[in-house]
């Protein structure tokens, strides 16, 4: 996992960089996270034109043509590391009104109650809001 921004009350959002993180946040939230990170990063490999010529180099801009345009999965953790809310943003983090945000705490719950304090400051870090009612998919 790679650090992204801190929150208030000792909280830490991070990004999930691959399968094996998406796959025990799942675990660890009771979620499917693991299932649309491997789609999204499915799809990003999928959409890598190498650059015309590359033989063994074929493969060499990969990565950070992933990262310009899979959606960035983060997590939001405690102190301790315990999980409590998991986030799915455009690529790049970059605002995109194609693009569906996604918010959920444990088991799909809402995190927005208890976090919203750590929610407003990923959405601060990235220069726009993460309201509730946009972001959390879940209607209760």
């Amino acid at each position: 996992m790679k650090f992204v921004c801190d929150a208030p009350g000792g909280k830490t959002w991070f990004a999930l960089e691959t399968e094996a993180e998406a796959e025990a946040e799942a675990a660890l939230m009771r979620h499917a996270v693991d299932r649309y990170f491997k789609t999204e990063r499915d799809k990003a490999v999928s959409s890598y034109a190498p650059p015309a010529g590359a033989s063994f180099e074929r493969d060499i801009g990969l990565k950070s043509h992933i990262g310009r345009v899979m959606p960035l999965f983060l997590t939001l953790r405690d102190g301790e590391g315990g999980g409590l809310a998991t986030a799915m943003l455009p690529p790049r983090g970059e605002p995109s009104e194609r693009f569906r945000v996604i918010i959920v705490g444990p088991g799909n719950a809402d995190p927005y109650p208890e976090h919203a304090d750590a929610i407003d400051a990923l959405g601060a870090h990235y220069g726009y809001d993460l309201p509730r009612s946009e972001c959390y998919p879940y209607r209760g």
